[in-house]
């Protein structure tokens, strides 16, 4: 019956429809105004069946009942990410070298040089977003020549943000860079003294030139994406992420790229519920491709495993500004005409859509199409629609999006970008971008993500550090205290407020009777530790519907099987995904003791010395003549 000793569980005499799942002995935050704290839960059918404390949830024990005794520790209803790219994410997780969470430069090259010795001829090593120069004691980014010091001749791609790419001589000549190789519009090859291109690309201002450059690297086969796909989504399950909302993006194609997560939703073997939607591809067809989609799919269509949320985070591409704070914002040229079609095709067929907006600038430029087409009573409506990213959004500009029945999804670029911007815009800009406190003043309906992988971390806890402290990942402080949120406020944008974007607050996020049995044990206590330690969390077993999907520590086993990683040479096989630390407190607190044993110490040579007990202490003899007196 249980999976750990639990003294006192006794399954109920001659119970034939217990629950599959118990878990006793836990501080569980239900999110639920009605209930907020419990110390058991029960789980039957994918739904939770009971909410309560251990006597309350032990009449639900039967004979096949997997009881589970959390320890005492912390538990949470499952993350929701509202903005996170895990289909492309996932189609290439294993290929990709995660510098996320590394501490050092140092290190970073380490594995970097390690992996070299281990990838085959004709592979690329890839490092794909997630990490930051400001997270590395070096505060920098490697340059040309350090790459070529440490992978000599394997192709060595390292994407830093949407900012700039660093590539070595050999991902030069793979990618086919040479002297007479044009500059993309909006991008930058730059160059040595004789024209040769040096390896560093930059995103001036637009990220295509990264994109497209990444895209010349090999791909994987279809076992290997499926392979592939199931160990990202258990490395997000380590997070106690149980939800997502992918955004789409560059170079995914509707159906081709997602036909892997279609497969897996349709052996039930997704740990993560997945909302998608479809963002067009070619500039040009946009109109083409929404009319067919609109006319062949519906949002909705799925289960509660995989479904169809709606168009976007572009519709048009002329209409997307690009996020690299370290560029001007960039000017766009006319785009409302065509925009607009899309935006009438999208509502009059019922389908919600979310919109890439950085700047107010942009944001300003929509909300002018939106409200010529709300007096044709198009908005409000009854069909979800929201800005990602929102920046440097204006209170004007709220106003009018909560007019129209907008929402908005915010992540944590910041945490990686806010050097940049407050270096480009000043420290006062940074402290409004974006305006949680007025978002939220104005009654929108907020979500937040972390836009992973190509920029921020797919590591929640990290975003939810950003929310708590508003500090980045090199801990320069952006809020002052009256800017930030609560932690539970954090919890909830992270949680219940995912699953208002995909039209799910009435089943997920919330830990009640009927709900989804989602839920995450934590390795330490979100509302209770040090703000420092809020990025180092991890789950300790993470349940979806019901099933223990991750388990680690007091649980380690629990979870169910994964196939081996594949192709063998994975960075992932070797390093693993985010890179884990200890707790900054951890250390801190270490030298608190230390400090405290050393003063102990010496108050005693004191007192020993006042005695009588011990000799008073001579100054040392200077053993060199330059420290003498």
């Amino acid at each position: 019956m249980s999976t750990m000793p639990v003294g006192g569980v006794t399954p109920v005499a001659g119970a034939t429809g217990g629950a599959d799942v118990v878990l006793r002995n836990a501080r569980i935050h239900t999110g639920d105004p009605s209930r907020p704290a419990a110390t058991a839960l029960a789980v039957r059918a994918g739904r939770i069946a009971a909410v309560g404390d251990d006597a309350e949830v032990a009449g639900h024990v039967g004979s096949r009942t997997r009881v589970v005794d959390a320890l005492g520790r912390r538990v949470v209803p499952g993350l929701n990410d509202s903005h996170l790219h895990v289909i492309r994410g996932g189609l290439n997780y294993v290929l990709e070298l995660r510098w996320d969470g590394v501490p050092s430069l140092r290190q970073a090259l380490a594995i970097l040089r390690e992996q070299a010795g281990r990838t085959p001829k004709g592979q690329w090593i890839r490092v794909v977003g997630g990490w930051s120069a400001e997270q590395f004691a070096e505060r920098r980014m490697p340059t040309p020549a350090e790459l070529n010091e440490a992978a000599p001749d394997t192709p060595v791609f390292v994407l830093h943000l949407y900012q700039s790419a660093i590539l070595n001589r050999a991902a030069v000549h793979a990618a086919g860079f040479t002297r007479d190789t044009p500059n993309p519009r909006g991008g930058q090859i730059v160059r040595n003294r004789d024209g040769r291109p040096n390896g560093m690309l930059l995103a001036a201002p637009s990220a295509l030139i990264l994109y497209s450059t990444l895209a010349a690297a090999p791909t994987l086969d279809a076992a290997d994406r499926k392979v592939s796909t199931r160990h990202f989504l258990r490395e997000l399950n380590r997070f106690g992420l149980t939800s997502a909302v992918d955004a789409a993006g560059g170079f995914q194609s509707f159906p081709d790229n997602y036909a892997t997560v279609i497969e897996l939703a349709r052996d039930r073997e997704l740990s993560v519920r997945i909302g998608y939607h479809l963002f067009p591809q070619t500039a040009g067809q946009e109109l083409a491709d929404l009319t067919r989609w609109v006319q062949s799919v519906r949002p909705g269509d799925g289960d509660e495993w995989l479904r169809l949320n709606g168009a976007g985070e572009n519709l048009t591409w002329a209409a997307a500004d690009f996020e690299n704070f370290s560029e001007p914002r960039p000017e766009l040229g006319s785009y409302e005409g065509e925009f607009e079609k899309a935006v009438r095709l999208l509502l009059e067929h019922g389908w919600g859509f979310r919109l890439h907006a950085t700047y107010d600038e942009t944001i300003q430029r929509d909300l002018a199409v939106f409200e010529k087409l709300a007096s044709e009573s198009h908005f409000p409506g009854g069909d979800r629609w929201l800005f990602d990213h929102a920046e440097t959004v204006t209170p004007a500009s709220l106003e009018r999006i909560a007019v129209l029945g907008g929402a908005i999804s915010v992540q944590n670029r910041m945490s990686f970008q806010g050097q940049a911007f407050t270096e480009r815009y000043g420290p006062q800009a940074a402290v409004h971008t974006p305006p949680l406190k007025e978002m939220l003043a104005c009654g929108i309906p907020l979500a937040a993500g972390t836009d992973a992988t190509r920029v921020s971390s797919y590591n929640p806890w990290v975003a939810l550090h950003w929310l708590v402290t508003g500090r980045t990942v090199g801990d320069l402080a952006l809020y002052p205290p009256d800017r930030l949120v609560s932690r539970e406020r954090a919890l909830e944008l992270y949680t219940r407020g995912g699953a208002r974007i995909t039209g799910e607050d009435d089943v997920k996020g919330v830990l009640k009777e009927g709900w989804y049995a989602d839920f995450t044990v934590l390795s330490h206590d979100f509302f209770a530790v040090p703000p420092q330690d809020i990025a180092h969390i991890e789950s300790v077993l993470t349940v979806v519907g019901g099933r223990i999907v991750y388990a680690a520590a007091e649980h380690e086993g629990l979870d169910e099987a994964l196939p081996p990683l594949s192709p063998s040479w994975s960075p992932i096989a070797r390093f693993g995904g985010y890179q884990a630390s200890p707790l900054p407190s951890a250390g801190a607190r270490q030298a608190d003791l230390l400090a405290e044993a050393v003063a102990e110490g010496e108050q005693h040579r004191q007192w020993r010395v006042a005695r009588g007990l011990a000799a008073p202490e001579q100054p040392p003899a200077a053993l060199d003549p330059c420290f003498g007196p």
